[in-house]
């Protein structure tokens, strides 16, 4: 993969200062990977929008067989062919939704975080946007749809509450924010490095909401 030089004056201090200390970033589950599990990268995509910073998100199709719908980071299952985490992260986010991995400055990478749900363990990538293209989706089988949405209306309160699994008994950050339903691990992972960027606004933890019935087996 070849590295390109960052225009630091376009990226924000706070990814700056994110990815500077991105090894101190950590979910409320952290704790040691198990060596069985299997390795997958996610692309956190931050880029100069029309009101500020933004990040690229995916909605899954409805077809699919594991967590349909829900939407989620570009990213997938690390290769044997791929170099490590960032390259997996990139060439899937190329794949999904088009975009040129020259035209992103990777920034940092967060360690990986085990999901036991799924025994997978993912290396979320800080990234910034240098030089935005148009991106959309490529395989309407894979995803269903693409957007961009502003790091502003994911910190608005408004914007902001507790999703809650009728069958699980899980509470945990959510957003729902331009007609995308954000939770489960998606939504905590953004709760987490908007909170360690400093981007956090008090919101409404005891606001909970059922999750909607079409995630309830997903």
């Amino acid at each position: 993969m070849t590295e390109h030089p960052t225009a630091d004056e376009a990226i924000p201090g706070w990814l700056n200062r994110l990815a500077a200390t991105a090894h101190e970033v950590g979910t409320p589950w952290q704790e040691p990977v198990n060596d069985r599990a299997r390795r997958s990268a996610v692309l956190m995509l931050f880029g100069p929008g029309e009101r500020g910073s933004d990040i690229v998100l995916t909605q899954r199709s409805d077809t699919l067989r594991n967590h349909a719908g829900q939407v989620a980071l570009p990213g997938g299952t690390i290769d044997p062919t791929d170099a490590d985490a960032t390259a997996a992260a990139l060439r899937e986010a190329h794949e999904e939704v088009g975009l040129e991995p020259s035209t992103v400055d990777v920034l940092a990478s967060i360690d990986p975080i085990p999901l036991s749900v799924t025994g997978f363990a993912v290396q979320p990538v800080l990234s910034w946007w240098r030089s935005p293209h148009p991106i959309g989706v490529l395989d309407p089988a894979e995803v269903a749809r693409v957007g961009r949405v502003a790091v502003d209306d994911l910190t608005d309160p408004v914007n902001r509450f507790m999703s809650v699994h009728p069958t699980r008994g899980f509470a945990a950050p959510a957003f729902e924010v331009d007609g995308f339903y954000i939770w489960g691990f998606t939504a905590i992972l953004l709760d987490t490095v908007l909170d360690a960027a400093g981007l956090t606004r008090p919101w409404d933890r005891e606001d909970r909401r059922i999750v909607p019935e079409r995630f309830w087996t997903r």
